[in-house]
């Protein structure tokens, strides 16, 4: 597969030949924020990123990204969009 790493962000991706639609998982650990609704505000916002992007991104691939520092959930939406975009983009993900 291929990874992609962000400030705050790991992208990790591999192709699916199984299934035609891409799937995405989004990993925030305790050690980000005790508080489940902190971690939960995390991945909310993680998915909106990437739902603004999702039909752009090619087909039959699993994603996985992992967040490995607790100011993903302060930092604006706008520049997280363009946080999720440039990982996408670099991991060649984008058509």
């Amino acid at each position: 597969g291929r990874t992609a790493r962000a400030r705050f962000l790991s992208l990790k991706t591999v192709e699916n030949t199984r299934r035609k639609d891409s799937r995405l998982a989004i990993v925030v650990s305790k050690k980000i924020s005790k508080r489940a609704p902190e971690r939960n505000r995390i991945r909310r916002r993680l998915y909106e990123a990437v739902r603004l992007q999702w039909p752009s991104i090619k087909p039959s691939h699993d994603i996985v990204i992992t967040v490995f520092d607790e100011r993903i959930g302060t930092i604006p939406a706008q520049e997280l969009s363009r946080l999720v975009k440039e990982m996408l983009v670099t991991a060649q993900l984008l058509k």
